[in-house]
């Protein structure tokens, strides 16, 4: 059976969050949270807490071991971005895009 999480906008590009999502994908759960503990990148909570979630899922909803738990598939999806415009030079704007994303992760026994 698999159980999922999901963390929606994040605050967070997407590009960034794959290059930590990368890491774990494959890993027992046990295994990712101590990858992300010492990945020194502060976006690293937020994965570790999207997978916490999804193992507490797990053991709470359908009584599985937390200690057989393995990531399936985590993926680090766009969500929406906030438009913004920057002023330049001669009266003319710049848009600046600001990226957020969605994480998504399945855990299996």
């Amino acid at each position: 059976m698999e159980v999922r999480a999901i963390s929606k906008d994040t605050g967070v590009s997407p590009r960034k969050m794959r290059l930590l999502v990368n890491m774990v994908r494959g890993k027992r759960v046990e295994d990712a949270l101590n990858i992300l503990r010492f990945t020194p990148t502060p976006n690293a909570k937020i994965v570790a807490k999207t997978i916490k979630s999804a193992a507490a899922n797990a053991e709470n909803n359908f009584q599985m071991t937390p200690t057989d738990l393995k990531i399936v598939r985590i993926t680090a999806n766009e969500a929406r971005m906030l438009k913004r415009f920057k002023a330049r030079a001669r009266g003319q704007a710049n848009q600046i895009l600001k990226r957020s994303s969605h994480i998504t992760v399945v855990v299996s026994e």
